[in-house]
């Protein structure tokens, strides 16, 4: 064999090697993206998904390791030939780093969340007398978490969100009920019911990637000449919210405005 033969046999090598990572990476992303699928279709159950996940970010991780370990050996070797044999290689393994980046970090990084803040899944503006659902209560027939509101979790909620409390507008309870209902049409949530008369609004939100949904009923009461608005959050599965009903409720209230 010689030099240009042997040479091109060492960059074929190479870029199997970035190649085996972008196939890693391929296979991550496809297990991240069955995971939510098989869920969201109802033919997986959630533990199930949740493991398929869990492949998928160690997927992701193998697949950072050796598209980096591609690319640059793919550089270090290619420098000896022409660009155009670099190329192919290079790109490989930028593709694998990127796709397993991606496949790893996003449940990472919702694992590292899930470690920082209370494992609870029901959080209110009003813990001594929560907004109660009612309207939403056949939506949440089967759903493991019940409606009832555990007072057991207000020492957490306390402790992982301190910020979160009633939102007061300086508007009468009949204009804040039309603000609280367009700031619910306004971030998207599916309206379940709005009664003007009981100062209640109920509502669902569904998350993007595993579509989880999220029952949110929001109370406007009279508070001296203007009103007080109190909103609830509650994930139907799941021990752990993750934060996103606080989340949900930052952003009503920011949305809503007020004191």
């Amino acid at each position: 064999m010689n030099a240009r033969n042997a040479a091109g046999a060492s960059e074929r090598r190479l870029s199997a090697v970035a190649l085996g990572g972008l196939v890693l990476a391929l296979v991550a992303g496809a297990l991240a993206l069955a995971a939510a699928l098989g869920y969201r279709s109802g033919a997986l159950e959630l533990g199930t998904s949740f493991s398929l996940l869990r492949w998928g970010a160690r997927a992701g991780l193998a697949a950072i390791a050796v598209g980096l370990v591609g690319l640059l050996l793919t550089v270090v070797r290619g420098r000896q030939g022409p660009l155009d044999d670099l190329v192919p290689g290079a790109a490989a393994g930028v593709l694998a780093i990127a796709i397993g980046a991606v496949s790893y970090y996003i449940p990472a990084g919702q694992q590292s969340i899930a470690r920082s803040v209370p494992p609870i899944h029901d959080i209110t503006t009003d813990m001594e007398n929560p907004p109660a659902f009612v309207d939403v209560l056949p939506l949440r027939a089967d759903a493991p978490n019940p409606p009832e509101y555990d007072p057991e979790v207000a020492a957490q909620q306390r402790e992982g969100y301190p910020d979160l409390k009633p939102i007061i507008l300086d508007a009468p309870p009949d204009a804040a009920f039309e603000r609280a209902l367009d700031a619910v049409h306004a971030l998207g949530w599916e309206l379940v019911a709005d009664d003007a008369g009981a100062g209640r609004i109920e509502a669902t939100d569904t998350t993007f990637w595993y579509g989880f949904k999220d029952d949110v009923v929001v109370r406007i009461r009279p508070d001296g000449s203007g009103s007080r608005v109190d909103v609830r959050s509650k994930s139907r599965v799941g021990g752990s919210d993750v934060g996103a009903n606080a989340a949900r409720i930052r952003a009503y209230a920011e949305r809503l405005g007020g004191d």
